[in-house]
């Protein structure tokens, strides 16, 4: 049968197989328009739902680890504070400094070195501490430097050494570099705690 003989108005009268391919056509264009207008949209949908239940479900594992190390949190913030607190007290205060500066000579002294140089420079304040350079120049032996520095680490309140710098003195030719007099300059570093902070 020809496709040209088909009329639309008879369909009924339309051979099995033309009345098949009409609705074959048909059934595939109410997929088509139904996926498209419908069925995408709520794959959309799901997929973005299946994403934020991913989310969440990484958020709420998170949380369920916090709140389960919540107790080792608490603990371990008060140690913190505690720990802060013991540092923050071995800051000298203001009467406290001076005193601090007779130490770290004294400790240079003791351990038999001889100052060239013992130079505060002035205060630079940080956020909740003050720093105190000390610009030193001293004259020994390498042992009297080692002895120096550790009875820096040894004194009560914080005190760091910066901008090392050891050159030979004298006697060049003296090969043992234990034995020779040498020159140590640095800057000293001592702390204070600011007043509206003092505990």
């Amino acid at each position: 049968m020809d496709l040209n003989e088909l009329d639309l108005n008879e369909i009924g009268d339309w051979p099995a197989a033309a009345k098949a391919v009409v609705i074959a056509l048909l059934c595939g264009l109410v997929g088509f328009g139904w996926y498209h207008f419908v069925t995408s949209g709520q794959i959309e949908q799901l997929e973005r739902a299946e994403q934020k239940e991913q989310e969440l479900r990484q958020g709420f594992e998170r949380k369920q680890h916090q709140a389960a190390n919540l107790e080792a949190y608490r603990r371990q913030l008060a140690m913190m504070e505690e720990s802060f607190g013991a540092m923050l007290r071995q800051l000298p205060d203001q009467t406290e400094v001076a005193s601090l500066l007779v130490d770290v000579s004294q400790t240079g002294l003791a351990a038999g070195l001889e100052f060239e140089r013992f130079e505060p420079a002035a205060e630079i304040t940080r956020d909740f501490y003050a720093e105190l350079p000390i610009r030193v120049r001293v004259t020994g032996r390498y042992h009297e430097f080692a002895r120096f520095i550790s009875g820096l680490a040894a004194l009560p309140r914080i005190v760091t050494v910066h901008d090392i710098e050891i050159s030979r003195g004298d006697d060049p030719g003296d090969a043992s570099a234990q034995g020779t007099a040498m020159t140590l300059g640095a800057i000293v570093k001592t702390y204070r705690y600011l007043d509206d902070l003092a505990p």
